[in-house]
């Protein structure tokens, strides 16, 4: 009962500061629990969201309010951060170690959140202490409000696919060799939805249209996703409606996800849905079912060969992901109406990830700058004006050519509606996956080699895809346009946990002079306070 009176309070400051309107809410309470899974055959110590692994699914609608009451049971502070939800004006509640106070043991913290003009599939999960390899993850379903046209027929079914690398290893026991300065192994098998092979079934009906979002959930290996004797028509990608391009197969690299349509057009019998693992000398495999609901034979035949080593393909691939211009998104009014193309950015950014050696141990790190977690959270620290815990110009906004790498709680900083060109180069020969935070952004262009100011002529600068995460092949680059039309603290982060966990990451600050609730929320008034922030108020009411 106290609990729900806070979660009421909560609510009745939110709408008398007028933050999210009169739109829907959404009403959860999670329990967050250790318990006992069995993912690889192998019991392991788990985390459960309500004795779920995963999780369970979030759905909604466009701007609806999402409150989630979140119960630590926990020996550990824990954080759940929502990928791919932009948090509008509210980086507060984005859920990682530079914005939010981890939750205590025993604890509870409400997150208050709301799906501002946006449609699609997205994911959460455990920001901290390598949480994300045991569990705490689960789908998020944001679909369009009922008068707003969807450029596809409604399917005759909606399948989540949270697929990912595991290990058998428990999560504590990998963050002590990181901690050692030790490299993670290769991950012991793949899973789809908590469970290894064969352990998912999914049961169509012949002559429908089923709708497929597959999310990569894991911490080491990008994936690749077919299903045997069937193609697959691609339709959005992270909040965005595509070009409805067909593939056999599809690359989904860490921290991504995508929907397809497949159509159940086959002899009626069961058929591998396989997820293989990219570029990895040994290939981890899994498998579910697809089956036709008057099927009498299960699957047969040799589970359908991936890609493997082979870079030049998923790069063609990604090069063919185009937006749809005419298809409406959140909003009414179509995709291509915002002419991206046609603004010149105000300044480029250059983020080069590297792999130092510092204080004799393994770290990663951005332009040099290896990322380590300040005692008390940027975004506080910067409301409340506490210092000493960061300096804007920490990480330089391109690399200085060095091998080297330093500590440091790095932010930069940028303005409130600026427009930037930022380049992730890569000159290592691993694929990198990067995260931005609070913002969906232009991918418009990639190619192997130096970016150099020429690689502009080769820029897609008309129908380049809108998302949150993308790829860098290795010894290559990926250049974005990004409007920063989103005051807050938001996370650049490698999507690759060991990289991340271990320096890959640091903070853009988008800063306005203004304090009006229309640039930026304030703090909600059942923020935790820790570190040097501990014991001051948000605000009076």
């Amino acid at each position: 009962m106290r609990d729900s009176c806070k979660v009421s309070i909560v609510l009745l400051l939110v709408l008398i500061n007028g933050v999210f309107g009169d739109n829907p809410y959404r009403f959860f309470t999670w329990k967050i629990t250790y318990g006992d899974i069995y993912p690889l055959g192998v019991k392991q110590q788990g985390i459960m969201i309500n004795g779920q692994f995963p999780g369970p699914h979030i759905d909604a609608v466009t701007n609806d309010n999402i409150i989630i009451s979140v119960f630590n049971y926990l020996k550990e502070p824990f954080l759940i951060s929502w990928n791919g939800v932009q948090q509008r004006k509210n980086s507060w509640q984005d859920g990682v170690i530079g914005t939010t106070c981890p939750i205590p043991p025993g604890k509870n913290f409400t997150y208050i959140i709301q799906v501002k003009d946006q449609i699609g599939s997205f994911y959460y999960f455990p920001s901290l202490a390598f949480h994300k390899a045991a569990g705490a993850f689960g789908a998020i379903r944001v679909w369009s409000r009922p008068r707003i046209p969807v450029p596809f027929p409604s399917p005759d079914g909606d399948f989540w696919l949270l697929a990912g690398d595991w290990y058998k290893t428990n999560h504590y026991v990998l963050r002590r060799l990181l901690e050692a300065g030790r490299n993670l192994p290769m991950p012991d098998g793949v899973l789809i939805n908590g469970r290894g092979w064969g352990g998912n079934t999914f049961t169509v009906q012949p002559g429908k249209t089923y709708r497929f979002r597959i999310s990569n959930v894991g911490v080491a290996t990008s994936l690749n996703f077919r299903i045997q004797g069937h193609t697959m028509k691609l339709i959005e990608v992270e909040g965005s409606h595509t070009v409805q391009n067909i593939y056999t197969s599809l690359d989904v690299h860490l921290g991504q996800s995508y929907s397809v349509l497949v159509t159940a057009n086959k002899a009626p019998q069961d058929y591998y849905i396989v997820i293989s693992s990219r570029f990895t000398r040994r290939v981890l495999t899994t498998t579910a079912i697809l089956h036709y609901s008057n099927s009498r034979r299960g699957v047969s035949g040799p589970i359908p060969n991936g890609p493997t080593l082979n870079i030049a393909s998923s790069l063609f691939q990604a090069r063919t992901i185009k937006r749809n211009l005419t298809a409406s998104g959140p909003r009414p009014n179509p995709q291509g109406s915002y002419h991206y193309g046609l603004i010149k950015p105000a300044r480029t950014i250059i983020l080069a990830n590297s792999a130092p050696w510092i204080n004799g141990k393994q770290r990663y790190a951005v332009n040099g700058a290896s990322f380590v977690a300040p005692d008390t959270p940027l975004k506080l620290a910067d409301y409340f004006k506490i210092p000493g815990v960061f300096n804007l110009g920490s990480i330089p906004t391109s690399p200085s050519g060095g091998n080297g790498g330093y500590l440091q709680s790095s932010v930069m900083a940028a303005n409130f509606r600026e427009y930037i060109e930022i380049v992730f180069q890569n000159w290592e020969n691993s694929i990198q996956s990067w995260h931005i935070s609070g913002y969906s952004f232009f991918v418009v262009g990639m190619d192997g080699g130096q970016w150099t100011q020429g690689s502009r002529a080769k820029y897609n600068l008309r129908d380049a895809v809108s998302r949150s995460t993308v790829q860098v092949y290795p010894r290559a680059w990926t250049a974005i346009y990004i409007a920063l039309d989103n005051v807050g603290m938001w996370n650049i982060r490698s999507e690759s946990w060991a990289r991340q966990y271990l320096g890959q990451q640091f903070y853009l600050r988008v800063y306005t002079s203004s304090t009006s609730y229309r640039d930026e929320y304030p703090p909600p008034k059942n923020a935790l306070m820790c570190g040097r922030a501990r014991g001051r108020h948000t605000r009076p009411f």
